[in-house]
C-alpha cells in the first residue's frame, strides 16, 4: 500500500461486495494486528519513558468507539436498539477491522437473546477475542439518550490562522518550535502549557480511499511549538492513506520527535460512517483520559 500505509490483508472485507449476515456471527469480526502499522513509526529508535509501559510503548490511550446502530430481538421478537460505546486499550494486540464490526452488528439484527445481558455477554465475549485483550464496554439504552451531550475540543482554535498550504503528505519536518523556543527547548524555565485544536485533519481510508474527517485536540507541556507549523502539519494528512489509529500514533511520535515535549496528549475524534465513528487517543503516561463525548461532527 502507498503513503507508508501497512500492507493490507487479501481477506479483509472492506471495499467488497459481502453478503447481509441473517442472524449472530462471531466470525464477521476480522481481527488486524496494531503491529504492522507500528513498524513505520521507528518506535525502536525512541526512548522507553518508563519501565513498566506495556509492549515498551511509548504512550499509553485507547480508541473509543461509538456505534449507533446495534439491535436485536427480544425473547418475544420485539426489536430493541441501544447504543454501543467500547474503550479498546492501544497495548490490545489487534484492532477490528470497521466493516467487519459493523458486519459483526448487523448480525444481531434478526436474533433473539433471552435478556440485555445476553446481548452484552456475547458482545464482550467477541469483541475481546478478537482484540486479545479485556476491554471497556457500555449499552447506552434509549432511557438514557437525552444524557449524551455535543462539545467541541477546547484551547486555542489552529484553524483561525491565516496560513498558505502546498503540503498534503505528512512531513515531520514542517513541525518547527517558535524562535524563541528552540534554542532554549532545554531550559525547564522557557516551557509552557498549552491545548490547541483543528477541525481540518482528514485523512483517507487505505483500502476504499474514502475520506476520513476529524477534529483534533493536542496538550502538551515543553518547548512552546510554533502554531502556523502546527496547522500545516495537521492539513499535511490530507492526501494521507492510513487507518485512523495509525494516524493518531504517527501524529504522536512525529510531535514527540521534533519537539521533545515533556509530556503530550493527542487525541482525534472521526466523524462516523455508516453508524460508527472512532476515537483515538494516544498521551505520555501521566495525563489522566480526556473526557468521554462527541463533537457535532460525529
Amino acid at each position: 500500500m502507498s503513503n507508508g500505509s501497512p500492507n493490507i490483508p487479501v481477506a479483509i472485507p472492506l471495499g467488497k461486495e459481502v453478503s447481509y449476515p441473517k442472524g449472530y456471527d462471531a466470525s464477521l469480526l476480522f481481527p488486524m494486528p496494531r503491529l504492522d502499522a507500528r513498524k513505520t513509526l521507528g518506535l525502536e529508535a525512541l526512548p522507553h519513558p518508563r519501565a513498566d509501559a506495556a509492549g515498551d510503548l511509548p504512550f499509553k490511550g485507547f480508541d473509543l468507539w461509538n456505534a449507533y446502530e446495534l439491535s436485536w430481538l427480544n425473547a418475544k421478537g420485539l426489536p430493541k436498539v441501544a447504543l454501543l460505546r467500547l474503550k479498546v486499550p492501544c497495548t490490545s494486540p489487534n484492532i477490528i477491522e470497521s466493516k467487519s464490526f459493523k458486519l459483526y452488528l448487523n448480525s444481531f439484527n434478526q436474533t433473539r437473546f433471552e435478556t440485555v445481558h445476553h446481548v452484552f455477554d456475547h458482545l464482550r465475549r467477541d469483541l475481546a477475542q478478537a482484540i486479545g485483550a479485556e476491554l471497556e464496554l457500555e449499552f447506552v439504552g434509549p432511557d438514557q439518550f437525552s444524557n449524551e451531550k455535543i462539545y467541541e475540543f477546547a484551547g486555542t482554535d489552529l484553524d483561525k490562522l491565516d496560513v498558505e498550504i502546498d503540503c498534503y503528505q505528512p512531513d515531520a519536518a514542517i513541525i518547527k518550535l517558535k524562535q524563541d523556543a528552540s534554542d532554549q527547548a532545554n531550559r525547564k524555565s522557557d516551557n509552557v502549557s498549552e491545548k490547541v485544536f483543528s477541525r481540518l485533519l482528514k485523512s483517507n481510508c487505505p483500502v476504499t480511499d474514502q475520506p476520513d474527517w476529524a477534529c483534533i485536540e493536542i496538550e502538551y507541556t515543553g518547548p512552546a511549538i510554533e502554531h502556523a507549523s502546527l496547522l500545516k502539519y495537521i492539513v499535511s494528512y490530507r492526501l494521507h492513506n492510513g487507518f485512523h489509529e495509525h494516524c493518531v500514533e504517527k501524529i504522536f511520535i512525529d510531535i514527540l520527535q521534533q519537539c521533545s515535549p515533556i509530556s503530550l496528549s493527542v487525541y482525534a475524534r472521526y466523524t462516523r460512517r455508516g453508524g460508527l465513528d472512532i476515537n483515538p487517543w494516544r498521551a505520555t503516561f501521566d495525563f489522566k483520559p480526556p473526557a468521554i463525548g462527541r463533537s457535532a461532527r460525529q
